[in-house]
């Protein structure tokens, strides 16, 4: 799969790189460290990453939206990296490419692309696109280096996560060789405005918790606005809530103008499968979905602690 990949990339003179809508370290990661390595082994070529911006791994580049013309996709590849649904990939204008390429770590909840590489067991996108120039023999640059190592980075928590095995190691030590400052990257990803530090106090001192074992937090448009935040980091707080005991399910509801999204996290029960009977998916114990109405909140809080509930009774997380 890697070498027909790597034909395609060969192949076409213009290459437009697209990830998710929402982006994460990873989908940011992905995509630059993709555009780097194809413009460090094929210059001449006309290569994009293409939108939604990440405010916080904002130090990785700019995606192209405004400036992409319909045009620029007739005989065009698209890539398309850590995104598991259609639905999901942000600028839909991919499907007027050529040909699609899709590379992913999610369970896949709709298919698409012409060619599809998903690696389920990997703990990060990033990983699977370090991995794809190291078989290939394609050289990497400090700039790619550095976008691979930060999603990396990101989606397995500081490799805390499951997946992490020794190939995430080894792969990570790789882009370390290319000179990747650590501290820097650090102190990038760590430092946090005092906006952020005030809707942490918010969030610890105003979480829920439920006598089946599920904590989660309302994120409404008026904490958001009050607390001057971006919705980017408003729900990246899901994680403030995931390390108190008794409590192995935690989740984030998240208020934007046409639904509630969810960020769903455990440290016990799958959660995927849940979260695909609410329009979501994901990991199995990291997934996102959503509800139409607030009404829905309770609902959703019911059956999560049922799953957490039936976990702990039996050791099984097949519920749902």
């Amino acid at each position: 799969m890697f070498n027909q990949i790597l034909a395609d990339i060969k192949k076409y003179e213009r290459i437009l790189i697209h990830g998710h809508i929402r982006p994460d370290g990873d989908c940011y990661g992905s995509q630059f460290g993709m555009y780097h390595i194809i413009k460090e082994n094929f210059p001449e070529k006309d290569v994009h990453v293409v939108g939604d911006k990440a405010g916080y791994v904002s130090f990785l580049g700019t995606p192209e939206k405004e400036s992409i013309t319909d045009e620029m996709y007739n005989g065009a590849l698209a890539i398309v990296v850590d995104t598991g649904s259609a639905e999901r990939v942000s600028e839909a204008r991919y499907t007027m490419a050529e040909k699609v390429i899709k590379i992913d770590h999610h369970i896949a909840q709709t298919h698409y692309g012409d060619l599809v590489y998903v690696e389920e067991e990997a703990p990060s996108c990033c990983q699977i696109v370090t991995k794809f120039a190291v078989e290939m023999g394609l050289r990497l640059n400090y700039e790619a280096a550095f976008a691979l190592y930060t999603g990396i980075v990101t989606d397995t928590g500081r490799f805390r996560f499951r997946g992490v095995d020794s190939q995430t190691m080894n792969l990570a030590a790789t882009l370390l060789s290319y000179g990747v400052d650590v501290e820097k990257l650090d102190n990038l990803l760590s430092v946090e405005t005092m906006n952020i530090v005030k809707l942490k106090g918010y969030v610890l001192q105003n979480a829920e918790f439920t006598d089946k074992g599920v904590v989660y937090i309302r994120m409404t448009r008026d904490v958001i606005n009050t607390h001057n935040v971006t919705d980017e980091e408003a729900a990246s707080l899901v994680s403030l809530i995931g390390a108190i005991q008794g409590y192995p399910v935690y989740c984030l509801f998240m208020d934007y103008p046409t639904e509630i999204r969810i960020r769903i996290r455990s440290r016990g029960p799958r959660v995927d499968k849940l979260a695909n009977l609410y329009g979501g998916g994901g990991h199995e114990k990291a997934a996102g979905a959503h509800l139409d109405s607030w009404d829905e909140l309770d609902e959703f809080i019911e059956k999560l602690g049922n799953l957490n509930k039936y976990y702990q009774e039996t050791g099984k997380d097949d519920l749902f």
